[in-house]
């Protein structure tokens, strides 16, 4: 079973964490130890679908082991770790985060890319409003949600706009591509800015490709940390996103390969 750890749990534990780094620094993990006990995951929120997934897969590979995820926006989550929140290992939805959030802490070895991501514009199905098209956003009366541009799905989205040369005033900005997705599906919003994975297998949902996305696409990084409770099973399941096994959990789900 997965279990997932909330913010506010891992946010609870800095101070033990900070505690325990007084110690000095422990060994660098064995490459080729299994992997043992529980290994704490921090992910992007738009990673929630396949990774829940990966880490089934994982668990049942290793036997005795537990992965606790953690999902939001990777910003959110490049905060925390900066902050010292205790984490084996981290996926980012772009290097720029995760060269955030790994300045201070200790990896395991280089981040690696595991997969990417494309924006599409998400619409109730039947598109009530004909949207097909970033300018088509720019019309009167059409409400539309972002996330942050501190996020990755904001940063692509300005990007995106910015390749089409649209000025776009969004109703809302979100803290992740989750919350944006969940405007839309709540009708609180006409359109939201999300990525192609969120939409996929949505049947109230659906998609509209504008080939301006191409211009902000996501390269998806991922790290074990040297400093983490358990960075034996960091590693291992960091090496496991980049196996054969997890890149097809991956592109079920709809994610690209890396280049």
């Amino acid at each position: 079973m997965i279990r997932r750890a909330p913010a506010v749990a891992l946010t609870a534990l800095l101070a033990l964490t900070a505690l325990a780094g007084c110690g000095g620094r422990s060994a660098p993990p064995d490459p080729d130890a299994p992997p043992t006990g529980r290994v704490t995951v921090l992910a992007a929120a738009s990673l929630t679908d396949p990774f829940t997934r990966i880490g089934a897969d994982f668990e049942a590979a290793h036997p005795g082991v537990k992965v606790d995820f953690s999902f939001a926006g990777s910003s959110q989550l490049a905060q925390q770790l900066a902050a010292g929140a205790p984490a084996d290992v981290f996926a980012a939805a772009d290097p720029r985060t995760m060269a955030a959030a790994t300045e201070s802490r200790r990896t395991a070895g280089p981040p690696r890319v595991f997969a990417r991501n494309q924006l599409v514009i998400a619409v109730p199905a039947g598109n009530p409003r004909g949207i097909t098209r970033p300018a088509d956003l720019t019309a009167a009366g059409v409400r539309v949600a972002v996330c942050n541009a501190q996020v990755p799905c904001g940063a692509a989205a300005r990007r995106a706009f910015d390749a089409a040369g649209v000025a776009l005033t969004p109703v809302t900005l979100e803290q992740d591509v989750k919350a944006a997705l969940a405007k839309l599906r709540l009708g609180e919003v006409d359109a939201a800015l999300v990525y192609r994975t969120d939409v996929r297998g949505l049947r109230d949902v659906e998609a509209v490709e504008f080939p301006e996305s191409a211009d902000a696409i996501n390269d998806y990084p991922v790290t074990a940390f040297g400093d983490g409770p358990n960075p034996a099973g960091g590693l291992a399941f960091a090496a496991y996103v980049l196996s054969a096994d997890a890149r097809a959990v991956l592109a079920a789900a709809g994610f690209g390969a890396p280049a």
